[in-house]
């Protein structure tokens, strides 16, 4: 079975659903989205559409604001999911800047509830909000131990991403999915990854196909196929992972086998 792990809701659904058919995916991890670039035909679309994203990493939206977006989003994931239960299943995203109690109740209410898998995706425009981070790790120590999808590109820098792999020491029995492999710092997250059995290589917009390359030799039990679509093709980056993919058995690892493992599906 080739599972996607990492795409945004898109809409129309039927849409998304045809992109998956094209790709040969057979089910999506599907995670919530505040802009939708899909619905883009021009640069200027696609500007006014992630005016919304770069809010909410600029730190722009109050907590109240950033609470009441993300319950809904999740209310629309989930509608989605219902609708398509073979094809779908999904990610909650958690407000960052809560207390314990208020992240814990969320977890429960909003992702445990819904049988949401994960938490994610977080994507911290700056070290403070990767700090805030803890909160939520300690929450799913209480709760349930889920894995956790945080965004390791631009504008993440380095810095940040050595913030987050505190976190993962810090919380061995966590899960914590690299997104897009680091970027620019795709060595070292790999390295780090080697010595860290609860880290885990997303494969998405990979800095540069030898990166997705790298990280198939050296932890092919760690790395996960996904698009981050719509800003990715699934069929392309199943085609990249299958092109520099030392073998068969490697590549289906990656396509699928390894995050069945992981979220137990």
């Amino acid at each position: 079975m080739v599972i996607d792990s990492h795409e945004h809701m898109m809409l129309p659904t039927e849409m998304q659903l045809k992109m998956m058919d094209a790709a040969g995916v057979d089910q999506t991890i599907l995670f919530c989205s505040a802009p939708h670039p899909e619905k883009a035909s021009s640069l200027n679309e696609i500007e006014e559409e992630m005016s919304a994203l770069y809010k909410v990493l600029t730190g722009n939206n109050s907590k109240e604001a950033n609470i009441i977006r993300q319950k809904n989003n999740i209310n629309d994931l989930v509608s989605v999911i219902k609708k398509y239960p073979n094809r779908f299943l999904g990610f909650g995203s958690v407000p960052l800047g809560m207390s314990l109690a208020e992240t814990e109740n969320w977890i429960n209410d909003c992702i445990i509830s819904n049988s949401l898998l994960g938490v994610g995706e977080f994507t911290p425009g700056n070290e403070q909000q990767i700090l805030q981070l803890d909160t939520v790790f300690q929450a799913i120590e209480t709760t349930a131990i889920l894995p956790v999808w945080v965004h390791t590109f631009s504008p993440v820098t380095m810095k940040g991403i050595r913030l987050l792999m505190e976190l993962c020491e810090k919380y061995p029995h966590i899960p914590v999915i690299f997104g897009h492999l680091g970027g620019t710092n795709w060595i070292e997250v790999i390295k780090f990854a080697k010595a860290h059995h609860n880290v885990y290589l997303d494969l998405s917009a990979a800095f540069a196909s030898i990166a997705t390359k790298m990280a198939l030799i050296e932890l092919p039990e760690k790395c996960l196929f996904s698009s981050d679509a719509p800003y990715g093709e699934p069929y392309l980056y199943r085609e990249l992972i299958e092109f520099v993919s030392p073998s068969k058995e490697i590549a289906e690892l990656a396509l699928g086998n390894n995050i069945k493992e992981l979220l137990h599906i």
